[in-house]
């Protein structure tokens, strides 16, 4: 197992280009260098530096390397399809300049208001609509391989139209391509990250490692909290703390020989500024901790 560490800004309360309760960006980046990381993804487009030449001098100052960046958007409407493409143009006219950053994270946009928790589009698909899907991921994925070189992983994501272990087959058996697994999600729905891995090993290059705590998706669901509430209250929590255990998740990657990226997004927005970094400093000594152990 050939396994590389890294974070993201969502680890420090980011989820927006511009928010008042979001940490700096330069702190941010000094933090994610205090905690022992040396890769990231970039974060919500516009939240760090997407000047070329500003991002590399603040990134080589902390010794850190770029590996991906997130392109989420409705992947259901045909419409939305030109203006994705459109802000993976920006981002990848950045992300060639940065030789480690070999991938973009895609993701569907959720079914649900984040805030309010409200129904914006539907939940379960036609069949002509999972169609649409399909054929939307495959249109994103050819055209970032094909013009820049650069693979899509796609992230199953809470509230999205694949999020369950049941959607994330059904994608696989549909679509040439591979995932981004997050540990966290996958619990969230009721999947079983370790068995899940074991099973698809293959298609997996990518993991984005947090954990779930399955007594506040249940409270979550019997109050019925948004997203961003229950984010707020803590759903998402250090990887040894929630349902996935991780040693047996850590094992099976010695099992099949990982040698992805593995990339700490533990969700906690909104937090206080001084939150993230002991978290942070934290997780990193874990991970190490069993890896090593492996």
């Amino acid at each position: 197992m050939s396994i590389k560490f890294g974070t993201a800004p969502c680890s420090w309360g980011v989820w927006f280009p511009r928010n008042e309760k979001q940490t700096p960006w330069e702190r941010c980046l000094n933090e994610i260098r205090e905690a022992g990381y040396e890769r990231i993804e970039l974060g919500p487009w516009g939240y760090l530096p997407n000047q070329c030449e500003t991002l590399k001098v603040e990134l080589k100052k902390r010794n850190l390397d770029l590996v991906a960046t997130t392109l989420m958007g409705d992947l259901v409407s045909d419409r939305n399809i030109e203006k994705m493409l459109a802000v993976l143009d920006d981002m990848a006219s950045l992300q060639l300049k940065f030789p480690s950053a070999k991938y973009i994270v895609l993701i569907d946009d959720t079914y649900t208001d984040l805030f309010t928790g409200r129904l914006i589009r539907p939940k379960d698909l036609i069949e002509s609509e999972w169609r649409n899907l399909v054929r939307n991921i495959d249109k994103i994925k050819n055209y970032a391989q094909s013009r820049y070189g650069l693979e899509i992983v796609f992230h199953p994501h809470a509230q999205t139209h694949v999020e369950t272990e049941e959607q994330i087959e059904r994608l696989l058996k549909d679509i040439d391509i591979n995932l981004c697994l997050d540990t966290g999600h996958h619990a969230y729905t009721g999947g079983d990250p370790v068995r899940f891995m074991r099973k698809h090993s293959s298609r997996i290059p990518y993991l984005h490692i947090k954990n779930c705590d399955m007594e506040i998706r249940k409270k979550m669901k019997e109050e019925g909290w948004s997203l961003a509430e229950a984010v707020g209250k803590g759903i998402m929590v250090e990887p040894g703390l929630g349902v996935v255990n991780m040693k047996e998740f850590f094992q099976v990657l010695n099992e099949v020989n990982f040698e992805g990226l593995a990339i700490v997004e533990q969700d906690m927005y909104p937090a206080p500024f001084d939150k993230p970094l002991p978290v942070a400093k934290r997780t990193y000594e874990y991970l190490k901790q069993i890896r090593t152990a492996h």
